[in-house]
């Protein structure tokens, strides 16, 4: 945290100003902040040299880049959806296919109601983003419930 209470150097004569007792002018608690700054930069320094001879040394003991560690986590808007993927010695976990549950049926019904429609005229008939039809409807191509003719969508 940075502190203003003590003064670093003295300001610039032309930047000095009759105050009333207790104010600061910007321009002080600028070239304060400044000087602070550069001070602790000056300290980070010599830790910022010795972490990249930590890595060095880790990389030539093991072969391999060390670990990346960051000092802070971004900020999300709410709960990370991650979805599972296979690792080695893993098995993936079980769910239901793209495409198959509720939107999928609905996207499916559009379908055959109206061949040849496209994906963004499906997005706008069914009120949402075409982002993310644009996963279901390839996985219901997949399964054989619809095919591509042309720049739409008919059913199989």
């Amino acid at each position: 945290m940075l502190s203003y209470d003590l003064p670093l150097h003295q300001p610039h004569p032309d930047r000095v100003r009759n105050l009333p007792q207790g104010m600061v002018s910007v321009s002080n608690v600028l070239e304060r902040t400044i000087d602070e700054i550069e001070k602790r930069l000056k300290e980070l320094r010599p830790l910022i040299a010795e972490h990249d001879r930590l890595e060095q040394a880790y990389e030539a003991l093991t072969g391999a880049k060390p670990p990346v560690t960051t000092a802070r986590r971004r900020k999300t808007s709410g709960a990370r959806k991650t979805t599972a993927r296979p690792t080695a010695g893993r098995p993936a976990r079980g769910g239901r296919k793209r495409g198959s549950g509720a939107r999928g049926a609905q996207a499916r019904k559009l379908i055959e109601a109206n061949p040849g429609i496209t994906i963004p005229e499906l997005a706008t008939r069914m009120k949402m983003k075409p982002n993310y039809l644009y996963r279901v409807v390839p996985q219901l191509q997949k399964e054989g419930k619809i095919a591509k003719e042309g720049k739409g969508w008919k059913a199989a």
